[in-house]
């Protein structure tokens, strides 16, 4: 690219770029692609960014085209590299004008250069920082705060960096600039309150955005001094925001330097715990000052207390800051940390922090009121899990009192006792602020429950107290109704006699009948806590009851997240009472197709809808042909992977199509239709891909004729290519379904996985190290054997001309290498099999299997130690893997019914050799024709070759035969 006059050029393909029609915006993103890597090319860009005559979009895309070179070219090893004389070209023309006038493109600056000063600081470019230094020092307001602007991003960038001889670069540059720092941040601190005070709002902003840059640059820096003066800073800027009141220009900015200065102190002591063992002391009296005693009155604001209430949590909960069990065991600085703390938290101290977290924090705001009224699905399903403790009051408050609570329960306890019993007996419903009160002491003795246990009589309480408060229908009460609903879910995993349940039930039934919704959504909730914990025959009288009012909260509420949570709670019902549920779902069941319209767009709902299905299907066994209409086009939609939903569905969409196979009764075309998806799956080979195989043999036992006519190519061709990039694990999921056909459909199992099977021989030939595979060929080699003779026959065929041995040469290989793996084999039915399939090869006169005969009966009588159980009545011996028509499983309360696989595959067992031969009668059979076939002396001198020992407890085996 001749770069001479290129400055237009790219200039025209800049403005092209721009341009909201896209038949000139893509041919100039494809010229401005080709030009990256020409040499001069971002010299030319340096000339349009530094342009301030040119437009703002413009400029604004030559810096990010900047950007992105530093990105792919700047590092000498990259191809296309920039020549390093380009490069200090660069480097020269990015420190000569700290004047950029808009703030977008200076912050774009800022950020290229802290990318150059990662890669090349100080080395190639040591002006780097005398350059800053000197432009901060100016007397120039734009240029210096462009400066410290880039300040603030090149030491960001250079702390980063992790490499010890980086770092100790770092400390360097961090000691030559610190004081500089500090006393530029004094100064500008010292100017905006000075500012400030004397009324000069727009001065003051300027201050305040240098100190904001320069708060940054200071903090990465870890010194002592410094966080003193930060304690400082925030006192006054405290009481300055008392001063200006809420009103103010500056309010926002200094609202933001507050929470920045005590993200300094929350950043320092998360990332040096030592190092800021000095300043727990002063962190404690400044945080619990201001959040527990008169001086936060009117200065404080939500960010600012979460910033302290975390600061708090941090230094109680501090590893690095308890000593060990053994307190000879500790380090020096644990003891000296944990004294401070235990100076600080005083009983009066404690007590009065415990009394402000409950009776002030934990009251519900008039904003969560007026919450509750207008919109109460949001007031109800608020999010509390997760970080937001971080961020939001009300967890932030909960999740410090739990932690005081637990590190200081012998103080707490008893304060917490007192405001219980301060609230005995039912509150008057015009008495607004005791109701508050109630609520609050009542959440917090559910948020202690664990720590509570052996001082509250919890079943006697609910009894005597919780009982009458729900039976207060006022509409004010439901603050009460809510909270004790909520508050009895808290403590059922804790403590709360079986007995009681029944009660606990006539409770929901109740209140998942109050006129307020949100009541009605918490006992929902209790309702799923106590589900997990629940004896089915206590519930079931109330069962019908309670999904009925369950669904119609499910349709009364609208929001996705109150329908997911509600939703939530049916499937654990049905999920719990089975297939008891089957006479009370014909109003689910035919809603959850409307709602599955209705959540087109929300994702999360319909996994929720899956959820449920999935459940509702096992509660339903063979009566869920009945839902195919819907559940069939959900399943395949679910799991179509050309269409987008299935990032959000796949997973349970799988299962569900898996449970619906094994609950169906039989295979039908629609169901065989809906396999069309998976040959995709298969190729993705993803982590669903053992749901895929479960899925696969759920086909194989449902209909293997039907299913392996009409996908019996995709499979093996998927097969084929999976086997070629999978782990063993994964070698032997596929392998497994292998085995699974041959069990079902010997003959048409072995026809259609034909391509497979060579390499499956030649693994057992040359001796597979890894004894799960060797376990699992075995075992498809096996059926084959047993079960398809003539198949094996043709096989043996094809190898040997491939391996260009002889028929019988290479059989020897196979039973040779079959008897040395049998250890291999831990499954006792793949053992049998391999006894079963080794034994079929008799009667021969074949010179090769009598020369393996001794490997044949050795595998034979382990085998029979394997199955033979003794009985000891009569002293003879019987094959306990044998199985009858008779055995009709007994199922506890808890056990699951049976699935229609699982009686799919006991009708297969019946049939599977494994299960209907013995083994004993098996042996005797094939000794005697083997006898038959060589004569008695020729088959006593074969017998010989067989190890003393072995004859003895093969005889011992057969006796009574």
């Amino acid at each position: 690219m001749d770069m001479d006059g290129a400055s237009s050029v790219v200039l025209q393909a800049l403005t092209q770029a721009t341009s909201q029609d896209t038949a000139v915006l893509k041919p100039a993103e494809e010229q401005l692609r080709q030009w990256e890597t020409q040499p001069g090319f971002y010299s030319v860009l340096l000339n349009i960014l530094n342009n301030h005559m040119l437009d703002v979009n413009v400029r604004w895309l030559a810096v990010l085209y900047f950007k992105n070179g530093i990105d792919r070219y700047w590092r000498r090893v990259a191809p296309h590299a920039l020549s390093e004389e380009e490069k200090t070209s660069l480097r020269a023309g990015l420190i000569t004008n700290f004047n950029e006038p808009v703030n977008q493109i200076a912050t774009q600056i800022a950020v290229l250069i802290a990318k150059v000063a990662r890669l090349d600081c100080p080395r190639q470019w040591p002006e780097l920082i005398p350059i800053l230094l000197e432009s901060v020092k100016g007397q120039d307001g734009l240029r210096q705060h462009r400066a410290l602007l880039t300040f603030h991003h090149v030491t960001k960038t250079l702390a980063s960096k992790r490499l010890a001889q980086d770092r100790r670069l770092f400390q360097d540059l961090a000691s030559g600039i610190y004081s500089f720092a500090c006393s530029l941040w004094s100064h500008h601190t010292d100017c905006f309150l000075q500012q400030i005070y004397a009324r000069e709002e727009a001065a003051a902003l300027g201050s305040l955005e240098r100190t904001l840059n320069l708060i940054s640059l200071s903090s990465s820096l870890p010194f002592q001094g410094f966080l003193n003066a930060v304690f400082e800073r925030l006192k006054q800027f405290l009481e300055c925001s008392r001063m200006v009141g809420p009103d103010s220009t500056c309010r926002e900015k200094l609202e933001k330097m507050i929470i920045l200065y005590t993200k300094v102190l929350l950043d320092f002591l998360e990332y040096h715990p030592c190092a800021f063992i000095p300043l727990i002391q002063r962190s404690l009296e400044f945080a619990v000052s201001y959040l527990f005693t008169p001086a936060g009155e009117g200065v404080t604001f939500e960010r600012f207390i979460v910033q302290c209430m975390n600061l708090i949590k941090i230094i109680v909960k501090n590893d690095a800051y308890k000593p060990s069990k053994n307190i000879d065991d500790s380090k020096p600085e644990s003891l000296e940390a944990h004294k401070i703390k235990t100076a600080f938290f005083t009983h009066p101290t404690l007590t009065e922090i415990g009394r402000r977290l409950v009776s002030h924090y934990f009251l519900l705001t008039k904003e969560e009121l007026a919450m509750w009224e207008e919109d109460p699905e949001s007031f109800a399903v608020e999010e509390t899990g997760g970080d937001s403790w971080k961020y939001s009051l009300r967890p932030c408050a909960e999740v410090l009192f739990l932690d005081i609570f637990h590190n200081y329960n012998q103080t707490l306890i008893p304060v917490l006792l007192d405001m219980v019993q301060n609230l005995q007996g039912l509150t008057n419903v015009e008495d607004s602020a005791q109701l508050l009160m109630k609520d609050s002491v009542y959440n917090a003795v559910g948020l202690a429950a664990y720590e509570l246990f052996d001082n509250v009589d919890f079943d006697q309480w609910f009894k005597n107290q919780l009982l009458g408060e729900l039976q207060v229908s006022h509409h004010r009460y439901k603050l009460i109704r809510r909270r004790v609903i909520w508050l009895i879910g808290q403590w059922i995993s804790v403590k709360f006699k079986s007995d009681l349940r029944p009660l606990l039930y006539e409770v929901i039934l109740s209140l998942m009948q109050d006129p307020d919704l949100v009541v009605r959504i918490e006992t929902a909730t209790t309702l799923k806590l106590n589900i997990l914990l629940f004896r089915t025959e206590q519930f079931l009288p109330y069962l019908e009851s309670i999904f009925g009012l369950l669904f119609q909260l499910l349709q009364q509420v609208t929001e996705c997240d109150t329908k997911m949570q509600v939703l939530h709670v049916i499937s654990c019902v049905i999920e719990r009472v089975n297939i008891q549920i089957r006479p009370y779902v014909g109003c689910l069941v035919q809603y959850l197709p409307l709602l599955w319209k209705q959540s087109e767009e929300h994702n999360m709902l319909r996994c929720a809808i899956l959820t449920t299905l999935i459940h509702l299907v096992q509660g339903l066994g063979s009566e869920c042909k009945n839902l195919y209409s819907f559940l069939l086009p959900v399943i395949q939609l679910s799991t179509d992977v050309t269409l987008p939903p299935h990032v959000y569905l796949l997973e349970d969409g799988l299962e569900l199509w898996l449970v619906t196979l094994e609950n169906s009764p039989a295979i039908t075309p629609e169901l065989l239709r809906i396999f069309q998806n998976m040959s995709a799956l298969l190729d993705l080979s993803s982590e669903n891909l053992r749901t895929c195989f479960q899925i696969v043999n759920a086909y194989l036992y449902l209909s293997a004729t039907d299913f392996l006519q009409n996908y019996a190519e995709s499979l093996c061709r998927s097969f084929c290519n999976l086997l070629k990039d999978v782990t063993n694990e994964g070698q032997v999921q596929v392998l497994k379904v292998v085995e699974i056909a041959l069990k079902v459909s010997p003959v048409l199992g072995a026809h259609i996985f034909q391509p497979l099977l060579p390499a499956v021989f030649r693994g057992i030939v040359d001796g597979e190290r890894y004894p799960v595979v060797m376990s699992t060929y075995l075992g498809i080699m096996g059926r084959i054997l047993l079960q398809n003779s003539s198949f094996f026959s043709s096989l043996l065929t094809q190898m040997a001309s491939e391996c260009s041995q002889k028929m019988d040469q290479l059989l020897g290989s196979v039973i040779e290498m079959w008897v040395d793996r049998m250890d291999n084999i831990t499954q006792p039915e793949r053992r049998k099999l391999s006894s079963l399939a080794l034994l079929s090869l008799l009667p021969s006169d074949n010179s090769v299997i009598q020369d393996k005969f001794c490997g044949i009966i050795n595998i034979s009588v382990e085998a029979l130690h394997d199955v033979m159980t003794e009985d000891t009545e009569t002293a003879t011996f019987k094959d306990c893997m044998l199985m009858s028509h008779f055995e009709e499983p007994k199922l506890s309360e808890d056990e699951e019914p049976p699935t229609e696989q699982d009686k799919r595959k006991k009708l297969l067992a019946l049939e599977d050799p494994v299960h209907s031969v013995s083994l004993q009668q098996f042996v005797y059979e094939k000794l005697k024709a083997q006898q038959a076939m060589m004569g008695d002396q020729s088959f006593g001198v074969l017998m010989e070759t067989v190890d003393t020992e072995l004859v003895r407890q093969l005889q011992e085996f057969l006796k009574g035969l």
